[in-house]
């Protein structure tokens, strides 16, 4: 088994004695790509790993099999489609070696009901949760070779970010700027994993789709946008004008970023994420735009852009190092523009460390 997966099942072994679990079910899913380096086809056919104390072992269709192989030497327990999978699964299960009395069972919260049902329906006896306090907890907690994926992912992103800033030009279209963001990570090795492009007052739509709108003097823009590299995402958001910025804008600016900075120096390991959410809230707040800041703070980001930990004001999520996750307050002005800075930082070292190196000062365009 690659290293670092042997490390990581190790990990979620002694969080499964800490937590008193006997087995974990995972679907095909972010979580199994975290354990396994596994990611299957995912369709109606059910595919599980199944970790127990003292086994980790795939239910898998057969079909799926030597295409799976190449990725991982755990045992598979395969079914064809003619028997169906129910022969397979009482095979796995008793492979676990799990007593299905009154089993502590996990289940992927990411996983079909249909599968997870059929884990249920096997072991009647079980008390089952999520993830939360185990694979979850395990991902939550960065190791150093995901710090670095995630950084080069940012730095990256700096780059397409500050290409896009520099190529706006009257008339162009949010969709069009969205292509060459989407166009420059190809051309880096990277694919997009989303990009929100806004102009004008459509940058006052927290979750504006990218569309036709073309760009003129006076419009704020707002660009929030991520790659993959490596496997691992990037999230920034960046903000700019095109020839003279619209009224009030530097102010609104300047009070987001002194949001950011609060919620940075918020962002130690004993806080709560709650704490985090508030030191942003209450700069905006005091400003008197608190109504006008539409969302969380800040979502965690691992393998999948939006993760554990959330930075939400009612999170009694305790911070601890390793954690990765957004910093992003806004403002959002209808009618006139929306104002939105975000970093990604890492609980590293004690303090919130910023993956991206691009200044967030409003890029002066055009």
């Amino acid at each position: 088994m690659n290293p670092t997966l042997a490390i990581r099942m190790e990990k979620l072994r002694a969080r499964m004695a800490e937590t008193g679990t006997d087995l974990v079910v995972i679907g095909p899913s972010s979580h199994m790509r975290y354990l396994a380096d596994l990611s299957p086809h995912g369709d109606e056919r059910p595919v599980m790993l199944m970790v127990s104390k003292s086994f980790a072992g795939f239910l898998m269709p057969a079909l799926n099999v030597d295409s799976s192989r190449q990725h991982t030497d755990l045992p598979f327990f395969p079914w064809a489609d003619a028997d169906g999978p129910g022969a397979a699964l009482e095979d796995l299960l008793a492979a676990t070696g799990i007593d299905r009395t009154a089993p502590s069972i996990v289940l992927d919260e990411t996983m079909r009901a249909d599968f997870a049902l059929l884990v249920l329906d096997a072991l009647p006896g079980a008390r089952r949760r999520f993830t939360a306090d185990t694979v979850g907890y395990l991902r939550s907690r960065k190791d150093a070779d995901e710090y670095h994926r995630i950084k080069a992912a940012h730095l990256l992103n700096d780059r397409a970010v500050s290409a896009a800033f520099a190529a706006l030009r009257p008339g162009m279209t949010e969709i069009e700027i969205a292509q060459f963001i989407d166009d420059f990570y190809k051309a880096n090795g990277s694919e997009t994993v989303f990009c929100s492009v806004c102009f004008g007052p459509n940058g006052a739509f927290p979750h504006h789709h990218t569309g036709a709108t073309q760009l003129k003097a006076g419009d704020a823009v707002l660009i929030d946008t991520g790659c993959r590299l490596d496997g691992y995402p990037s999230d920034m958001t960046r903000m700019g004008y095109f020839g003279s910025a619209p009224e009030g804008y530097g102010q609104i600016h300047s009070i987001v970023d002194r949001a950011v900075e609060a919620a940075l120096k918020a962002a130690v390991p004993g806080a709560r994420a709650s704490d985090v959410d508030k030191a942003a809230r209450d700069v905006i707040t005091a400003a008197g735009y608190g109504p006008n800041f539409l969302h969380r703070t800040g979502h965690g980001l691992g393998i999948d852009v939006h993760e554990a930990p959330y930075i939400t004001g009612t999170s009694d999520t305790v911070l601890d190092e390793g954690m990765v996750f957004s910093i992003e307050p806004g403002i959002y002005l209808q009618g006139r523009f929306g104002l939105r800075l975000e970093e990604i930082v890492m609980i590293r070292n004690g303090k919130a460390e910023i993956f991206s190196e691009m200044p967030r000062t409003a890029v002066a365009a055009g």
